[in-house]
């Protein structure tokens, strides 16, 4: 087995305190906190620094002098705007379909007076809200195409505002088609609906269907998200696939409109479609990685306060089709942890000996994941996201990382252009990790490193955020490719400023954690 990375780490680099007084060429890392940085340095020269912890020959444009460039050959990447806007029309076009079952099936003046208009708004919900649950199973299925065409970060937004579209129009099926059904029985609203959940058959399975994705729902707000734990949040969610197999039999059953001739075909292709999708997603594509590469635990190691990095073996680890940023979901097969899979980052661009992520321990789960031994097996889903270096449309790159983000963002520069500029948030100097590898790869590729170490209301953290202050980091960022992983609040505080700043969304690579 070859030696894993950190071996290697102390005789490359020793310690960063040995390094940053050795070398007076390095890059240029500036550390901003409310006791050194006078307000007034934000309306001096762009490239002035205060509490320079290591001060580089570098000329005003930030490329070290007498360095040889590093080439950028690589061409911009191909747009997916065109993906994206496809996804939509396929979309619309299919709830367009969805609809028909009920426009075409609907003889002219049968909706005269109330009851048989809610009895219309009832059926129509309840085709959409059939149909958006099947685009939302197919969204989560994880095949690797779906989410190359369009984007993990696309797709989990979709998936979000869908969720909340599902169950508003599955509440609203429910409320309306029980209203119809009221008013031509003359009876009161409680009463038919305990009269259609008691005698029609399915309902039963539909008023179960329609709790679990209520559920669902509230647990997805992010408040209520935060204090749940993650394997328990995971769980529940899973619960969505059998709220499809109880909502199926509902509307094949009772649903109005569903045995047409076309409804009899379109339905069980788009069943058909999406079943597959799971099915590969979920257990063939999984199956064949993990047979293929076998990977196993080969070390662990501290990186920092509740902090540590994984190496694992593997075989064929050249033809693992994973790229910097990425990240997979890892299941580590221990007597107390094989039952969970978490998502995590590679923090090392794959390489042909070992692969390394990074982990924060946050929870019971992550923190026992520091004692694992050696030779543990692990299996693995992925890679996911499209938060990579191919997705570049400029020749120039700015890299914000902000705790734990700092893992995909550590592996990105690897594969960054020159004059790249990586900003790292952290709240105390002791969050820092891969200071050492950060200024290694900064000084071999041409790109500068900023740490800005302090409380959020610190004046120096507070003021990056801001137009004046990420200008004055930054000059030219909207003509650079920006890339943002770290908290929510962190990341939503650099979009509205990076938006201010005229930086376009598609210059714009969000890596979508949570998904």
């Amino acid at each position: 087995m070859a030696r894993p990375y950190s071996e290697t780490v102390d005789q490359q680099f020793q310690t960063f305190e040995d390094q940053r007084y050795a070398r007076e060429d390095s890059v240029e890392v500036a550390r901003y906190s409310t006791e050194t940085v006078p307000p007034e340095w934000w309306q001096n020269d762009a490239y002035q620094r205060s509490d320079v912890v290591l001060e580089s020959h570098t000329d005003p444009t930030g490329w070290k002098a007498g360095a040889v460039p590093i080439i950028d050959d690589r061409p911009p990447a191909e747009a997916t705007s065109g993906n994206r806007l496809l996804t939509v029309l396929l979309f619309f076009a299919g709830l367009a379909t969805s609809v028909s079952l009920w426009l075409f099936e609907t003889e002219a003046g049968a909706v005269n007076d109330l009851p048989t208009l809610m009895m219309a708004v009832g059926r129509i919900t309840g085709l959409v809200g059939g149909y958006l649950l099947f685009i939302q199973l197919l969204m989560m299925s994880r095949v690797s195409w779906l989410e190359e065409w369009v984007g993990a970060r696309d797709l989990l937004r979709w998936h979000r505002w869908l969720g909340t579209s599902l169950v508003v129009t599955v509440l609203a099926h429910a409320v309306f088609i029980t209203y119809g059904y009221a008013l031509t029985a003359e009876s009161g609203f409680v009463d038919q609906a305990v009269t259609i959940v008691t005698t029609l058959p399915e309902m039963l399975s539909a008023t179960a269907a329609t709790g679990i994705l209520v559920f669902i729902s509230l647990i997805s707000i992010r408040f209520a998200r935060t204090k749940l734990p993650y394997e328990l949040w995971h769980l529940i969610h899973l619960t969505g696939y059998l709220a499809l197999l109880l909502g199926y039999g509902h509307q094949v059953a009772t649903g109005a409109n569903l045995s047409g001739p076309f409804a009899s075909v379109f339905w069980p292709a788009l069943t058909a479609l999406v079943i597959a999708a799971l099915v590969w997603g979920r257990l063939v594509e999984p199956l064949w990685l993990n047979v293929r590469h076998r990977f196993e635990v080969a070390e662990v190691v501290a990186e920092g306060a509740n902090t540590f990095s994984i190496y694992m073996d593997g075989k064929k680890l050249d033809k693992l089709p994973a790229q910097a940023g990425q990240f997979m979901r890892w299941r580590f097969l221990t007597r107390n942890g094989w039952w969970q899979s978490h998502p995590f980052s590679l923090s090392a661009a794959p390489n042909s000996e070992w692969l390394r992520l990074t982990v924060t321990a946050v929870g019971g789960h992550t923190a026992r994941l520091a004692e694992m031994e050696p030779g543990t097996p692990v299996w693995a889903e992925g890679p996911f996201g499209t938060f990579t270096a191919q997705r570049r449309t400029r020749r120039r790159a700015l890299l914000i990382a902000g705790g734990s983000g700092i893992a995909p963002i550590r592996a990105l520069l690897e594969d960054m252009p020159p004059d790249t500029i990586v900003i790292y948030r952290a709240s105390r100097p002791d969050e820092l990790v891969f200071r050492a590898e950060l200024e290694d790869l900064a000084e071999r590729r041409d790109a500068w490193v900023r740490y800005v170490v302090g409380s959020r209301n610190d004046p120096g953290p507070r003021r990056l955020f801001t137009p004046t202050g990420m200008l004055g980091l930054v000059p030219d960022v909207n003509r650079r490719d920006v890339y943002l992983c770290g908290p929510p609040g962190l990341v939503d505080a650099a979009v509205a400023t990076l938006r201010e700043l005229d930086v376009p969304d598609s210059q714009m690579h969000l890596d979508p954690f949570e998904f």
